[in-house]
Formats: C-alpha cells, structure tokens, sequence
C-alpha cells in the first residue's frame, strides 16, 4: 500500500505516513518553496507555550513543530500515530538534543480518535496538518477538548481554500499535477502525495471547520488565512469552569 484513500482508514493512513516518513520534512520543505517554516513560526505563537505548560502536539510526524513549542520551557507531548514518524523523530532529536532552556518532547503512539491520555491534562493541544487525516474530524475535536485543561487553548493548523474559486480550482489542478510528481523525484513513496491532493481538495471551508470546531465544545473559534488561503489556522479556547 503506498497511498491511503478518501475513507481514511487509520492503517492505510499511518502505513503510508510510515513510508513516506524519512524524507517527509525535506518534502514539506520543498513542496511548500519554505512556506512551512513561516507555518510552524504563526502556529508556535499562535500557541504561545509558556514555561510550566504542557503542550499536546497531535499529529505530530517527526517532532519538528514539537520542537517550536518547548522554547521558553513548556513540555511537549508528541503523539501520532504513525510509529514510522515517531521513529524518524526520537532518531533526529537523539542526534542534535534540545536546545538549552527548552522544554522536553516525549514521543507517543496514539489514535487521534481514542487518545490515550488522561482528561484535562493539558494547557494546549495542537494539530497541524493532521485533521485532515482522520476518519472523523469532529471526533477528534473532541478528544482534543477532552484532554485539555478548562481555559485551555487549541491551534489547528490546515491546508484551506483559496477565496476565489476559480483561483481555487486552477490551484486544486495544480496540487493534483505538481505534488506527486515532484515527490516522485524526492520519495521512494511519492504516491502517497496523490492523496494529499486528493485530501486538500476535499476538505471543507475555514468556515465550516469554524463550526465543526464549536460543535465539538470550543469556544471563542477564530480564524487567520496564510498564504492567500493555501493554509488557515484555527484558534479556540475551552471555557474555563
């Protein structure tokens, strides 16, 4: 299998994100011409982990947005659910350690759908790039506002749509052409990213996932376009008491 289909079915998924996982940043990196470092800048603040918290990074690959989040000393649990991600991201981190000051990142096997992490244990959760992945969405917000803490906070972080949808449909053509066959030349299993294109282009609006977002219990749901629209981060809160 090196690709996963439109059902989502979280083996297919997580086998191909196994694949795909030893050259999956250098992907990101050069699939998005370095947008992605700008992304992880917006969601880091976006978060904006403080020393003393407990940060959820869900769907969290290799660690690299993990990373972002233990800056000013707060601690990061790195869940996904991909074990072939997690070991890519335990081998970068074993190799260049933390930098000094930071926070630790544990790494942790976990279905966003059934977490398996206490109620309420964290100050903010989460999720880039990850949602999309999963069979049900809103299952998962819900989780996300099961472990978080009341007056905690959630960041998700996900492709979008352009504003115009004639831009948004020559943009859908691109994505279904350039993505695969630029990780053709980069990954063994550049298939996989047939389905990222598939994916994006499925996915609803900002503001359908807006509602999606309060529908699961959050509060205070905004949203921030990057990149014309190519990418939307989410904000929410869980009400305190």
């Amino acid at each position: 299998m090196a690709r996963a289909q439109l059902d989502k079915r979280p083996g297919d998924v997580a086998a191909m994100f196994d694949k795909v996982a030893g050259r999956y940043d250098l992907l990101n990196d050069v699939l998005s011409l370095g947008q992605d470092r700008w992304w992880r800048k917006v969601v880091a603040k976006a978060v904006g982990a403080r020393a003393g918290e407990v940060v959820l990074d869900l769907a969290a690959g290799t660690g690299t947005s993990s990373v972002t989040f233990t800056a000013a000393g707060a601690a990061c649990v790195a869940c996904d659910f991909s074990l072939g991600m997690l070991r890519a991201g335990v081998g970068r981190l074993g190799a260049h350690g933390r930098a000094t000051g930071a926070g630790p990142v544990r790494f942790v096997a976990g279905d966003a759908l059934r977490l398996p992490l206490r109620d309420q244990s964290f100050d903010a959760v989460t999720c880039s790039f990850g949602l999309r992945n999963v069979a049900d969405p809103g299952t998962a917000l819900a989780e996300m506002f099961r472990v978080t803490r009341p007056g905690g906070r959630l960041v998700i972080c996900e492709f979008g749509h352009l504003p115009s949808r004639r831009l948004d449909a020559i943009y859908g053509r691109y994505l279904m052409a350039a993505l695969p066959a630029v990780a053709r030349r980069l990954s063994p299993a550049g298939d996989a990213y047939e389905y990222l294109a598939e994916s994006i282009r499925d996915w609803p609006d900002r503001g359908e996932l807006a509602r999606r977002i309060a529908g699961a219990g959050w509060t205070a749901v905004r949203w921030r376009d990057l990149t014309l629209g190519v990418v939307t981060v989410h904000t929410a809160r869980r009400r305190s008491g």
